[in-house]
Order: C-alpha cells, then structure tokens, then sequence
C-alpha cells in the first residue's frame, strides 16, 4: 500500500472512529440499567438544549464550539449538566418541547428555556431577553404533552413514550436564577428578597402537579453562585471592600445563600406532604462556588475570567456585547469572540458554565454527597461514564 492510500484509510477509520463516539453519546447504552426510563427537565438556560431558539431562533458560533461543531440552542461551548446525566443514566440527549423537527420523546422532554423566570415575567424577550416560558407555563406544557400521549398511545407514533413512562421517570429542575438576578441591579438585594418566598411556594407546588401527573422522584438544583460570575462582577454596584480572597462578591453571595436555606427548607415540608416521592435538594451552589474558587484544583485555569466574550482584563465581559454577537462601538464593528482554550475556563459567556464545568458539576452530582436528603442513585442505575 502507497503512504498516499496508507493515510487515506488512516483518516477514513479516523473519521468512522469519531462518527461512532459520537453516535454512542446520543444513543442510550443497550447494555445500562436504570429504573428512570426518562428525563422530564425543566428550567432555564442552565439546561436549555436547544428550546428558546427553537422559538426565537438563531444562535450564533462560537456556541457549540467544543462538541457539537456547530450552534445547538445550548448556552456553552459544548454540552450541559442535563447532557451529561442523561449520557449517565444511558439515555439519549434531551429533545427540546418547542424544536418541531427531529426530536424524539421517548426518553422524556426538556422544557427548559433560556431567561426562563419561575414567576411569571412582567416583560417581554424582545425588551430584556427573560423567556415568555416560566415554570408555570412549561408545567402546563408538560400537562399538553402527557394528555398527547395518552391520546395517541394506539397510533404508532415512534417518537413518543409509552403512557405509562410518566411514572418511571426522573424529573429535574434548575430554575431560579433569572428571578434572582432580572431585577437586582435597579431594586438591590433587599427588594429582590421580598419575592424569593414566592419562588421557592411556586417549585414546591409544580413538584406537587408533577406528582399528580405521576412524578416520583424529583432533582432539585438550587442557585448557583453568580457572585463569582463575570456578567454580575461588572454589571452589579458593589465596591471593593465587597469581594472576598477568590474575586466573588460577599454581599450577593450571603443573599445566594440565604434563598437555598429557603428552597431547601421547603422542600423539606414538599417532602413531608408527599410521602411516596423522592424530592430531592442538590447543592450546586457549593461544587461551582468550588470550581470558581480552586479552578486549578479541578485541572482548570480561569475561575472568573468568561471564556466567549470582549473587554480582556480580568472578566472578558462587557455588557453591550455577548458571546457571538457584533455590534458597533465608537465607529468600529466589534465582535464577542471565544478563547481557544474553553477547556480551562468554568465560564462560558460570562453567564454560563463551559462543558468543562459541567462535566465536574455532573460528577459532584452523581457521586451523591450534594444530595440532601441522601439518594441512592446508584442502586436505581448503573451509572455509565461521561465525557
């Protein structure tokens, strides 16, 4: 054989090499057990895969830079914590509700949005990009897509689970962090916690209409620390004396602290009203607080340092241009570009972790220490690897 046609073969067994990896990743392991046969998610942009542009499309590159190659409607480089669990519990990568082509329904749906609110929002996506689907409205999305597939069951369809997946599924939540955060720049710490209690009484009374529906065992995901995020370093007040050892700033991250005592202590009273259910707190706050302070600890570099983004100096964030976008400034046309390195960054966008992160955040989730009370996940599933 010719190196010419040596080289040829070699890049054609490369190419079906990696065509195959990545048809493992989306295809559930033939060979996994797992007591959920399902993924029902909901949430914000933490977990969007590809819902919000599905209804307002396009995203632009670098987002999907790292795995997929290419803009999927995920807010990241790559893949998200949603991603990564449904890969560990050997399930295939969640279809969005809202895509109308090729998705497929028969491992659960997402129903997550990006700027997704728990309340409902006194705006529109157009004035301050929040999502017109908050929680309520992706229950009752949820409550539509039970009530189809029960009514289609007899059809054929094959894009569908059957009626009685319902109850054999894990449902996940992450979402909070937009109410948090929507307002806090113009009414301050102190006004924001004035509504905090309503957030955490509406996800405790959606787990209990995800009961009804049939709903067993639920994840909950408190807020994350956007202190440390480089978004809310530059565009909330503060001054110097409020940042702590590792750049984050104290004052918001006591407030982050206090609204996951609350949602924590509530579902503790949701886990007593529904005594046949698993509800369970997970403590995402503490494993990315971690990553951002000890990023090197992690085989990372850049704790608050955005990845994807235009200004340099210590965050590469400004506010008049995100990730992938372009605009004008003082004549010139200036564009939010990536990093060539994501992998050593626990910020995306300034907003969103890198794959990176979020393949340490699933990690810390399934090792189970962040479970409150504990779960053992392992004894449902055999916990396939991920990356």
């Amino acid at each position: 054989m010719s190196l010419k046609s040596y080289l040829n073969s070699a890049i054609l067994r490369q190419i079906l090499v990696s065509w195959m990896a990545m048809m493992a990743m989306l295809m559930p392991s033939t060979n996994a057990k797992c007591a959920f046969e399902a993924i029902f998610n909901f949430g914000d942009s933490n977990s969007d895969t590809g819902g919000f542009y599905s209804a307002f499309p396009a995203q632009p590159l670098p987002n999907g830079m790292t795995y997929f190659k290419k803009p999927t409607g995920r807010p990241t480089d790559g893949r998200l914590y949603i991603d990564f669990l449904a890969q560990a519990l050997g399930l295939p990568f969640l279809s969005p509700y809202l895509q109308p082509i090729e998705s497929d329904y028969r491992h659960g749906a997402n129903f997550a949005t990006s700027g997704s609110t728990v309340l409902l929002p006194n705006t529109s996506v157009f004035v301050s990009r929040t999502s017109p689907f908050s929680l309520a409205i992706q229950l009752n999305q949820m409550k539509q897509f039970k009530s189809r597939v029960d009514e289609l069951n007899l059809t054929g369809r094959n894009n569908l689970p059957p009626p009685d997946i319902f109850g054999k599924a894990l449902y996940t939540m992450y979402i909070g962090q937009n109410d948090f955060t929507s307002n806090l720049a113009a009414i301050g710490i102190s006004g924001v916690k004035q509504f905090l209690p309503q957030v955490v009484s509406q996800i405790a009374s959606t787990i209990k209409e995800l009961y009804r529906l049939g709903g067993r065992t639920f994840l909950i995901l408190n807020l994350a620390p956007i202190s440390c995020y480089p978004m809310f370093l530059v565009e909330l007040p503060h001054n110097s004396s409020d940042i702590d050892a590792f750049g984050c700033m104290t004052s918001y991250n006591n407030a982050v602290n206090e609204y996951n005592i609350m949602l924590k202590e509530t579902l503790q009273q949701t886990r007593k009203d529904l005594s046949k259910a698993n509800v369970i707190y997970v403590d995402t706050h503490t494993v990315l607080l971690d990553l951002v302070q000890y990023p090197t600890s992690h085989g990372l570099q850049h704790g608050t340092r955005a990845c994807c983004g235009h200004g340099g100096g210590a965050y590469n964030f400004s506010p008049l241009i995100f990730c992938g976008y372009s605009t004008e400034i003082n004549g010139r046309t200036i564009t939010a570009t990536a990093c060539k390195d994501p992998q050593n960054y626990v910020s995306w966008d300034g907003i969103h972790t890198t794959e990176a992160a979020n393949i340490l955040l699933t990690n810390a989730i399934l090792n189970g220490s962040y479970f409150d009370p504990p779960f053992p996940i392992h004894q449902f599933c055999d916990i396939q690897p991920i990356g």
